[in-house]
């Protein structure tokens, strides 16, 4: 089934709740298409983390889940995605995430360990979104806090007004 992935972690590392004013299909268009905008783009670790590598890149690969595999987030796949969010939308979406980082230096750039990461976005009602984030493995040059940060951040960039609100628990 795509968007679900059958073995995501019950244990997770990271788990934010928000409150939103748009309807879930319009909240899964807008994640698909940052998401698929996002893939190959390059970041100073500073811009998307707290913990700072001087001259360091990060970038994204972000990946769709269909029962045990993810397949990247290109072209292609963003419009499989969302016609089926037309049809009918997630009430769960489960992504990969590969994050790579790269040290700048005069001879070009040194490739650092890469962090592997799950999303998962749970739609639970009209007005909210849980996002759980499992670190699979790496250095976490990027905290899953981090991750679940940036990506929501890139969301609210999209809309004239702030439309993800975290809740404090």
């Amino acid at each position: 089934m795509l968007g679900f992935y059958e073995n995501f972690p019950e244990g997770v590392h990271k788990k934010a709740l928000f409150v939103t004013s748009l309807s879930n299909k319009r909240l899964q268009q807008a994640l698909t298409q940052i998401l698929r905008k996002i893939n190959g783009e390059s970041f100073s670790l500073e811009e998307v983390s707290d913990l700072s590598i001087p001259h360091c890149t990060t970038i994204f690969e972000f990946g769709i889940a269909e029962d045990l595999i993810f397949s990247y987030l290109d072209r292609v796949e963003e419009k499989k995605v969302l016609k089926v969010i037309r049809k009918r939308p997630f009430s769960v979406m489960d992504l990969f995430c590969a994050v790579r980082y790269y040290k700048m230096e005069n001879n070009g750039k040194t490739p650092l360990k890469f962090d592997y990461y799950m999303l998962r976005f749970l739609f639970r009602s009209k007005n909210s979104l849980e996002i759980r984030v499992f670190h699979e493995r790496g250095p976490r040059h990027l905290s899953p806090e981090d991750l679940a940060r940036f990506v929501v951040s890139r969301l609210n960039e999209t809309f004239p007004r702030k439309r993800l609100k975290p809740v404090s628990v």
